[in-house]
């Protein structure tokens, strides 16, 4: 009777774990929902010539979409400790469904960017199935479930200016949002049939006094304000890299074409696959060794990336260490947090997440002005700065709480 009960529940909350059949499902509607963020990057100037935008005001359409996400970490994503993440899940994913649809078919300018700001804010579904399974795994398998799902989320990212680029050129821009429109609602359906359909009890919480609830955690858990700083500082140098890199690679002497800078993302995703193993590092007590190790990789890493003009197999082997040393820290990051407090986890994940949000949008923003000033040796040394400044920060930490213990 028992092996019959497990059969037919791929997963019970904190007992039996979860199935890989069903975090390989959680990272591609994870995935899904993260690229719906990133696909307006290589379509702006599509969409700037169709609404008749100016090119210096059509990059507000990626502002607009990055401001509302980081609004849905701090009020959206906590809602999973609070209501029932399946419904919650299910419910914001049809509304993501509704907002794609209204930017695929909009007709003004205005229905654009309203569609654009319900899609970011939105986009935080993935934030939710992250802490939603890392509740439903075992505790011993924790870390493994969450680096799988969130190797899903960094494949989603990667993959979404490839898709997005290819999708373009055939048949325009706003098919991009229709197929993404087309995926999301099939995932609903896999979603709806899998997910637990009872969870354990909640707090008892008014929604204010749960999102003063986020900002205590900063003061209560010092691994959370240490593991918020590394995030923001490696995915500051994540974004310096992915943000600027079309600039070298698209000006002479190399001149590569849309399509081939997007595939760029796949080496990156080959390194964000290879990172999901850290979780499992993390489930055995290795978190902090793995940290150490990441960030050595992710300093280094700026060095073949600085020889793009001399070899782009270089510049792989760079995205390739960068990427698996980014998400290798992010999956301890989250595995270790999740420890601290089980029934604060979607709190703490968008506690964690804003870290996130802060360090993209300042490596975005940094990396473009050093490449107009310094090119692309400043902005290697800007990547090299930042991945110095982590490793220092990790390893200041570590003297300072070995100190205390003593």
């Amino acid at each position: 009777m028992q092996n019959a009960s497990h059969q037919a529940h791929p997963f019970s909350e904190g007992r039996s774990g979860m199935s890989r059949l069903v975090a390989l499902l959680f990272a591609l509607c994870s995935g899904l929902a993260v690229a719906n963020i990133y696909y307006a990057q290589p379509l702006l100037d599509s969409i700037a010539e169709e609404f008749s935008i100016s090119h210096s005001s059509i990059g507000i359409v990626i502002t607009v979409t990055q401001i509302c996400y980081a609004l849905g970490l701090l009020l959206l994503v906590p809602l999973g400790d609070l209501l029932n993440r399946r419904k919650l899940i299910i419910i914001q994913m049809l509304l993501s469904v509704i907002a794609l649809i209204t930017v695929g078919t909009s007709s003004s300018s205005q229905i654009l960017f309203i569609g654009m700001a319900a899609i970011g804010l939105l986009a935080v579904i993935t934030q939710t199935l992250v802490a939603f399974a890392a509740s439903l795994a075992a505790p011993s398998e924790r870390g493994r479930i969450v680096g799988l799902v969130t190797s899903g989320i960094v494949i989603g990212i990667l993959l979404a200016r490839t898709i997005a680029g290819t999708l373009n050129d055939w048949i325009g821009w706003r098919s991009v949002y229709l197929f993404s429109a087309s995926m999301t609602l099939l995932g609903i359906i896999a979603l709806f049939l899998v997910l637990p359909k009872h969870e354990p009890k909640r707090e008892k919480l008014s929604y204010t006094q749960l999102i003063v609830s986020v900002l205590q955690l900063y003061r209560e858990l010092p691994i959370l304000r240490t593991r918020g700083v590394l995030a923001m500082l490696i995915f500051t140098a994540f974004s310096i890299l992915w943000t600027s890199m079309v600039l070298p690679l698209s000006a002479p002497p190399l001149s590569l074409s849309h399509t081939a800078i997007g595939a760029f993302g796949l080496a990156g995703a080959a390194g964000a696959l290879a990172a999901a193993r850290a979780g499992r590092l993390a489930d055995r007590g290795l978190g902090q060794k793995t940290t150490g190790v990441a960030l050595v990789i992710l300093l280094l890493s700026w060095l073949p990336i600085g020889y793009v003009h001399h070899s782009l197999w270089l510049l792989i082997a760079g995205v390739i260490m960068l990427d698996l040393a980014v998400q290798a820290v992010h999956v301890t990051n989250q595995s270790l947090i999740y420890e601290v407090r089980p029934e604060a986890q979607s709190r703490l994940t968008g506690a964690y997440m804003i870290f996130y949000s802060i360090g993209s949008a300042t490596g975005s923003i940094a990396s473009t002005q050093v490449y107009a000033w310094a090119g692309w040796t400043g902005v290697c040394w800007l990547g090299a700065g930042v991945s110095a400044a982590a490793l220092l920060f990790w390893a200041f930490d570590r003297y300072i709480h070995r100190n205390s213990d003593q």
